[in-house]
């Protein structure tokens, strides 16, 4: 039973499992994605989610420290200036683990995408933004019972659509309309 066992070891030693977080921490950093297996994402998100914490305190002490569990200069850079300045505002969740349905060929681990949640480039505020345009209500009517061009557009293509199912069912030859 894992009663009170909070850290998920990996199949690895303590310091095998600090390098290879640390590593994988750094490429995340620099990549702001990377793909890997299920349970080393939630072990990541465990260990870089403090380490962009501290990043919005530019200070001595707050880039001595995470370079202590770093261990790469150019990470380090990259995460006081880029990283920091956009997630400065942001209170937590600094990452998104997506889960993508593939499994591994050699040992079938499930396989997911771990990203840090303000670079993503493929979907965001944009997609958002056309959702909530699109509406379903009755808008379109005026108080005084006139219908506007909106409506009356929406009722020809039902009447075309009627006036097509007469025409095929009657053999005749169509006709073409003058624009």
């Amino acid at each position: 039973m894992r009663h009170g066992k909070k850290v998920n070891h990996l199949g690895r030693k303590t310091a095998h499992r600090h390098a290879l977080l640390s590593n994988m921490a750094s490429s995340l950093i620099l990549n702001k994605r990377i793909t890997t297996t299920v349970a080393k994402a939630k072990a990541l998100r465990k260990y870089v989610e403090p380490l962009l914490t501290k990043a919005k305190d530019d200070s001595t002490h707050a880039r001595r420290t995470v370079f202590s569990y770093l261990q790469n200069k150019e990470s380090v850079k990259t995460l006081f200036g880029e990283v920091a300045s956009k997630i400065a505002d942001r209170p937590g969740g600094y990452t998104r683990i997506i889960k993508m349905g593939e499994v591994r060929v050699g040992d079938n681990a499930e396989m997911c995408l771990i990203e840090l949640v303000d670079f993503n480039t493929i979907y965001g505020k944009e997609g958002a933004a056309k959702k909530a345009k699109t509406r379903r209500g009755r808008k379109g009517k005026k108080a005084d019972g006139t219908e506007t061009v909106a409506e009356v557009a929406t009722e020809t293509p039902v009447a075309d659509a009627k006036a097509e199912k007469k025409t095929k069912k009657t053999p005749a030859k169509p006709k073409k309309e003058k624009e």
